[in-house]
């Protein structure tokens, strides 16, 4: 049964933190990378590129979590969130990560396009949610 992302998850995860992703490689063992982290109220959404590691994980196996913590209060907003990806699409995915860029930089549009590697959105539906706020 889907976990709900409480109010004060939400806000977290639309404020600019980095997020960890972590995901399985094909021999078990964790492949973590720092990401852009954004939600719809219900998934965490993860914009990343066709051809990283990441990607050919989750189409394998698509359990996954993903780390949010506030720097300025590293202790008291922090939100784990264990899941599974729902999605995996290109559509709209290239100007949400302009959207991301504009949040996390203050840039829009994404300074680094590249066609031979199109933008993904990676939607995770949250099983477990845990932290503080």
């Amino acid at each position: 049964m889907p976990a709900k992302l409480a109010p004060k998850q939400v806000t977290l995860l639309k404020e600019p933190h980095l997020a960890e992703f972590v995901t399985l490689n094909r021999d078990g063992s964790p492949h973590i990378a720092p990401v852009w982290v954004d939600t719809d109220g219900t998934h965490v959404i993860i914009n990343t590129a066709e051809g990283r590691v990441k990607v050919g994980n989750i189409r394998r196996d698509p359990r996954v979590a993903v780390g949010v913590y506030d720097p300025k209060a590293p202790y008291a907003r922090v939100l784990n969130v264990q899941g599974r990806v729902v999605e995996i699409t290109k559509k709209g995915a290239e100007d949400h990560i302009d959207y991301l860029s504009f949040k996390y930089n203050g840039r829009r549009p994404y300074p680094n396009h590249d066609p031979a590697h199109p933008r993904l959105i990676v939607r995770v539906l949250p099983d477990k949610v845990h932290g503080r706020m």
